[in-house]
C-alpha cells in the first residue's frame, strides 16, 4: 500500500468511507491494511495500541469483502475498522485493563458491546491503552507506556479511554469505543480534537466491560464527525439483559436528527461552570463565547442558567466511585498490592477512609441531584457548557500532589452524576495549535437532540478540517516524571494512628508511600463525607433494585415449572428515577 493511499484514506469519517464501500469502490481489505500500514508507520510514537489484532482484522475484512460482493451488505459499519478500550471483552483476546493484575486476562466471550459491533460487518484493529483499569493516570510504571497526543506527542491524551481518542485523532481508525465514569470518554475527546458520547446511563449495555464504578461507568463512541456518532451509537445502544442496569427504551434513529435545523431549540448555557467554579482559560471562554454566537446564528434560543456547584457533584461521586472501585479489586488488593502501579495503589485505595453510611449518604445525593436536573429538561432542550482547555503536557499530571486531586471537581462528571447524554465537540484551537472543547447535555434518553445540537454547530464551523500532522522518524518528546509539586502539610500523630487501622481492617498492606498518600488525602476525604447533606428518612438511594421483567412475567413455560435461565445479573436491576 503507497503512502498515498494512506494519506487519501486515513482520515475519511465512516460516512464517507461507508458510500464508497458499499458502491463497492473501496473494499474493507484495502482500507484495513491501509490502516494497518499507518499504525505500524507511527504507533510507536502515539502508543494507542495494547494489542493489535491484524490477523484477525484481515480476516473480518475479507469476509465483510466477500459478504458484501455476494450482495448481502449490512449496513454503514460494514467493513469499517475499530478499536476497543482495552477493558471491553473480547473472546480469545487479550483484556487487561492496562494492568499487571490483568496482563493474563483472556476472556472467554465477547462484551455485548463488541458483539453487536461485529454484527454490523465492522473490522477490529485492536486492543487500545488505558488508564489502570481506567482510574487515575497517566502511569509510567504499567507494562505498557501511556498513549500520546497526535496533536503534539509531549502532550496528555487524556483519561482514561486514552488510546481509543489518540487513535482515531492519529488517523489509525474511524472510531473506537471507551467508557466513562467520570469524563473518560469526554475528556481525551476534548484534549485530541475529536467527538465523543457519553449516552445517557442504561442505554449502551456494559455487560463485560471491566467496571470500574458500577453506578457511573458508560460506554460509548469516540469518532472524528458527530454523524459518524451517530452511527455507532445506532450500532450499540439498546436493551441487553446481561447488564442489570440496561434501560428498556426506544432507540431512535439518529442519523434522521441531524437533517433538522436549529430555529427554535431552547439551549441553557450552564456558564458558571466555566467561569466560577472551574475558571477556565482565555482561549476556552473565547472559544465558547464564539460558540454560543454561532448557535445564536443557527437559529437556537439561549439563555443563561445554572445547576448546583459542581463541587457537589464531585463530593457525592468521588466517594461512590473510589468506593466501588476498591470493592471491585479489593481481592487483587488484599493479595498482590505490588501489581497495580502507584497511581492506582495510591488513590483506590483511599476508599477505607469512608464509612458504610458514607456511601449510602452519596448514592441518595446522587438520585437527589438527578431529580434536580428535571425541571431544567423541561425548560430547555439541551443545555451549554465547556469542555477542556488545551492538553497539558504528559508529565505535568505527575506533578500534581494528591492531596490537589480530591479538592478539584470535574467539569465533566457533574453529568455522569446526572446521568444524561453529554456529547464533547470541538470548539477551537489554542494559539499552541492544541484543540478545545464544549459539552452539549441532554435529557435521559434524548441523544438525539444532542446529536442534532452537535452536527448543526459542526457544520456551521470549520474546525473538523484540521488534523494532526505526523511525521515519519519523528522522534518524541522525553518525559520528565516529577514529584509532588509541594507539600500538603505534617501528618499528625492520630491521623495516621487511624490510616493504619483501617488499613489494616480493610485487609491491606500497603508500601509505606502509599500509606502516607492515604494520610496526606484524609482530611479531604472526611471534609467530603462531611459536605454530603443528611437526607429525610424517605429519601432513597440511586441503587435500588427492582426484578426483572422475566421474573415478574414468566412465560407460560416458565411458570409451568420448565427450566429457565438461573437468577443471574439479569435478574435485579440497580436504577435511578430520572423522570
Amino acid at each position: 500500500m503507497s503512502e498515498t493511499t494512506m494519506t487519501e484514506l486515513h482520515y475519511m469519517t465512516i460516512a464517507e468511507t461507508e458510500k464508497l464501500i458499499s458502491s463497492r469502490k473501496l473494499s474493507p481489505m484495502e482500507l484495513t491494511q491501509a490502516l494497518l500500514a499507518r499504525i505500524e508507520a507511527f504507533d510507536t510514537q502515539i502508543n494507542a495500541f495494547i494489542t493489535l489484532t491484524h490477523e484477525l482484522a484481515l480476516q473480518q475484512a475479507r469476509q465483510a469483502e466477500k459478504e458484501i460482493g455476494f450482495g448481502r451488505y449490512r449496513g454503514p459499519l460494514h467493513g469499517i475498522p475499530f478499536g476497543l478500550k482495552d477493558l471491553y471483552y473480547t473472546s480469545g483476546i487479550l483484556t487487561s485493563g492496562h494492568s499487571k493484575v490483568g496482563a493474563n486476562h483472556i476472556p472467554s466471550v465477547d462484551a455485548t458491546a463488541t458483539a453487536r459491533l461485529y454484527d454490523a460487518g465492522a473490522v477490529l484493529l485492536g486492543k487500545l491503552a488505558t488508564h489502570e483499569f481506567a482510574h487515575g493516570g497517566p502511569s509510567f510504571d504499567l507494562p505498557w507506556p501511556p498513549a500520546r497526543n497526535p496533536w503534539h506527542t509531549g502532550h496528555f491524551t487524556g483519561g482514561s479511554s486514552s488510546g481509543s481518542a489518540a487513535a482515531v485523532a492519529a488517523g489509525f481508525m474511524p472510531f473506537a469505543l471507551g467508557t466513562d465514569t467520570g469524563g473518560s470518554i469526554r475528556t481525551p475527546a476534548s484534549y485530541c480534537g475529536i467527538v465523543g458520547m457519553k449516552p445517557t446511563y442504561g442505554l449502551v449495555s456494559r455487560y463485560g466491560v471491566i467496571p470500574n464504578s458500577f453506578s457511573l461507568d458508560h460506554c460509548g463512541p469516540l469518532t472524528w464527525s458527530v454523524e459518524d456518532c451517530a452511527i455507532v451509537l445506532q450500532a450499540i445502544a439498546g436493551h441487553d439483559r446481561k447488564d442489570p442496569a440496561s434501560a428498556k427504551v426506544e432507540v431512535p434513529d439518529y442519523r434522521a436528527a441531524l437533517g433538522r435545523d436549529l430555529k427554535g431549540m431552547r439551549i441553557g448555557v450552564l456558564r458558571h461552570l466555566w467561569e466560577e467554579d472551574l475558571p477556565a482559560g482565555a482561549e476556552l471562554r473565547q472559544a465558547m463565547d464564539e460558540a454560543i454566537s454561532v448557535l445564536s446564528q443557527l437559529g437556537a434560543k439561549l439563555e443563561t442558567t445554572r445547576i448546583k456547584p459542581a463541587q457537589d457533584y464531585n463530593d457525592a461521586k468521588v466517594i461512590i466511585v473510589e468506593s466501588e472501585a476498591f470493592s471491585i479489586q479489593q481481592k487483587d488488593l488484599m493479595s498482590r498490592p505490588a501489581d497495580y502501579g502507584a497511581h492506582y495503589l495510591g488513590r483506590v485505595p483511599v476508599a477505607c477512609l469512608f464509612q458504610g453510611a458514607d456511601y449510602v449518604r452519596a448514592q441518595r445525593q446522587r438520585r437527589k441531584l438527578a431529580e434536580e436536573m428535571l425541571a431544567l429538561y423541561e425548560k430547555y432542550d439541551v443545555l451549554l457548557t465547556a469542555g477542556m482547555g488545551p492538553a497539558p503536557r504528559l508529565d505535568a499530571h505527575r506533578e500534581i500532589g494528591f492531596w490537589d486531586k480530591w479538592q478539584k471537581p470535574s467539569i465533566t462528571s457533574v453529568f455522569n452524576m446526572a446521568g444524561g447524554p453529554a456529547l464533547m465537540v470541538c470548539n477551537g484551537y489554542a494559539q499552541s495549535g492544541l484543540p478545545l472543547g464544549m459539552q452539549i447535555v441532554g435529557r435521559p434518553f434524548d441523544e438525539a437532540a444532542v446529536l442534532r445540537a452537535g452536527y448543526a454547530y459542526e457544520q456551521a464551523t470549520l474546525w473538523r478540517r484540521r488534523r494532526p500532522e505526523l511525521m515519519f522518524g519523528a522522534r518524541t518528546p522525553d518525559i520528565n516524571i516529577g514529584q509532588h509539586a509541594g507539600q500538603p502539610g505534617a501528618i499528625d500523630a492520630d491521623t495516621r494512628r487511624l490510616v493504619e487501622m483501617l488499613v489494616e481492617r480493610a485487609g491491606l498492606k500497603l508500601p509505606e508511600s502509599t500509606v502516607v498518600q492515604i494520610c496526606e488525602a484524609a482530611p479531604y476525604a472526611f471534609a467530603m463525607a462531611r459536605r454530603i447533606p443528611v437526607h429525610a428518612w424517605e429519601d432513597e438511594p440511586a441503587s435500588v433494585f427492582v426484578f426483572s421483567q422475566t421474573l415478574r412475567d414468566p412465560s407460560p413455560s416458565t411458570a409451568s415449572g420448565a427450566s429457565r435461565e438461573p437468577l443471574a445479573r439479569s435478574a435485579v436491576h440497580s436504577t435511578v428515577s430520572v423522570s
